[in-house]
């Protein structure tokens, strides 16, 4: 359970729940996640002997009234500045327990008192306008402060339902997710502003949560594992599928020898590329075992779409003649399909029904196109999104970014948690797909395959960049790619 993603309704039902079918009074979940919020700032910074506490109207900020009484009690100096008075009857009790404490409370001011840490008590999962006055004056001097913060449940200005930044936001060091993981939290902005992000289901039992509806997931590595089994000692090539590699036109081969590269290294059988004449040389010398074609026209196409088990199309393929004439050769082969790059691109303009089980790979520009909108409304909602990808174009979608998101066609999202900037590389994009057709070509769905696919990619990437983000090249996943799929350490 702890993989499933909430929507801040979901979360609501739940706290309802723990309230009136659990017994559980509402006080008491306020005074636990006051507790958790104040043994993640203790263990975290142990030596700080002040803090300040910025509590806003709502519930949220009475979880932070009551953190400052936990502070005050341990010893440390807290101060606590509000934004607006009580709003609810718990957040007026938590307000009273920190009177009663000989806590102070500092009205709103320019500028923030002196702290070592500060605890962001704003505004909680309720947020659904942007941050404006008071508020967001507040936020940006909080984020100018340089000191560390701790954020309670969700870092105030984002979305907790699509993790985009309303207005203005904090950008918090830990933030300490109360009850159920928020989903908004997993991906977008929201992943420049959590921090480390811990969560604490503040008691309540796992059959609380079992029959919960709840929106996504985050993939699960221990899972998936067992997706692809050990082979048999009498196996041949032929049992692990044929990807076609479908791009490269001038001046654009490294994309199509990455793609089919990595289409080997997850274990495919066979790989070939059809590409322009111009790319053959390159691709046979740097890797041979990659049977290149040299392709001009629709009949030399047709051989290789029927000997191959899935394509893969799209890694530098351009929007020439000869690009558009070999992605319709290719979707009119009614063959399973990862479609990317350029061909989302062709797709847009010219829209045509994928094959079954297919896979599209669109970053939210590409995302953007196929959908006839622009990519601040992607980023508004990327959960709306990717789910409206793969209902127009019925198919799996996987919409690349911080914590990318796959969708099936019925609705289901899953949510990559592994992943970092330093992916932000050419090449990448174009090494994803050739992953995802190469499990395709041993067998798995195109659901399976995408979700296991993404992971094995940004689980790669993250060990490449052990030697540090930046300079990271989409190239240097292969070995770790190699090694994870075998369930190897990638070490």
């Amino acid at each position: 359970m702890s993989t499933r993603l909430y929507t801040a309704a979901q979360v609501r039902e739940l706290d309802r729940h723990a309230i009136e079918d659990l017994g559980i009074a509402g006080f008491d979940l306020m005074q636990r996640a006051a507790g958790a919020a104040w043994r993640v700032l203790a263990a975290r910074w142990p030596r700080i002997r002040k803090i300040a506490v910025l509590c806003g109207a709502g519930n949220n900020g009475g979880d932070g009234y009551l953190l400052a009484c936990q502070a005050r009690a341990a010893g440390l100096e807290a101060v606590v500045l509000a934004l607006g008075e009580p709003a609810t009857t718990h957040a007026r009790r938590a307000r009273d327990a920190w009177r009663d404490a000989g806590g102070d409370i500092v009205v709103a001011e320019p500028g923030l008192p002196a702290a070592d840490v500060y605890v962001d008590a704003l505004l909680g999962t309720g947020l659904q306008r942007p941050v404006e006055g008071e508020l967001a004056r507040a936020i940006q001097h909080l984020n100018a402060t340089g000191k560390p913060v701790l954020a309670l449940d969700v870092p105030s200005g984002i979305d907790a339902d699509t993790g985009a930044v309303l207005g203005v936001a904090v950008r918090a060091e830990i933030t300490v997710s109360f009850i159920a993981r928020k989903r908004g939290l997993s991906t977008g902005a929201a992943m420049d502003h959590c921090g480390t992000l811990v969560l604490d289901r503040l008691g309540l039992p796992e059959e609380a949560l079992a029959n919960a509806p709840y929106d996504a997931r985050l993939l699960d590595a221990r899972r998936m594992a067992t997706w692809l089994p050990p082979r048999a000692r009498s196996v041949h090539k032929g049992d692990f599928g044929h990807v076609l590699a479908i791009g490269g036109d001038a001046g654009m081969g490294g994309a199509i020898r990455l793609c089919a590269e990595a289409a080997l290294r997850v274990g495919a059988g066979l790989v070939s590329a059809v590409t322009r004449p111009e790319n053959i040389f390159a691709i046979n010398a740097a890797r041979p075992e990659v049977m290149a074609h040299a392709v001009r026209d629709a009949m030399e196409m047709a051989p290789l779409l029927d000997r191959a088990s899935v394509f893969a199309l799209g890694p530098g393929l351009g929007q020439s003649d000869w690009s558009s004439m070999v992605w319709r050769a290719a979707l009119g082969s009614h063959k399973p399909a990862v479609v990317d790059a350029d061909a989302l691109n062709l797709l847009a303009a010219q829209v045509l029904v994928l094959p079954p089980e297919s896979v599209i790979t669109p970053h939210p520009g590409e995302a953007a196109r196929l959908l006839g909108c622009d990519t601040a409304q992607i980023a508004r909602d990327r959960f709306a999104a990717v789910r409206a990808l793969a209902t127009r174009y019925r198919c799996v979608a996987v919409l690349k970014g911080a914590g990318t998101l796959i969708a099936h066609e019925q609705g289901d999202v899953a949510v990559c948690p592994w992943g970092n900037p330093g992916m932000a590389s050419g090449g990448m994009g174009d090494v994803l797909t050739g992953v995802i057709a190469g499990l395709m070509a041993q067998g798995l769905n195109a659901w399976r395959a995408a979700r296991l696919g993404v992971a094995l990619h940004a689980q790669a990437g993250d060990a490449a960049a052990r030697d540090g983000e930046a300079g990271t090249l989409a190239s240097d996943l292969f070995p770790l790619l190699r090694r994870l799929r075998n369930g190897l350490s990638d070490g």
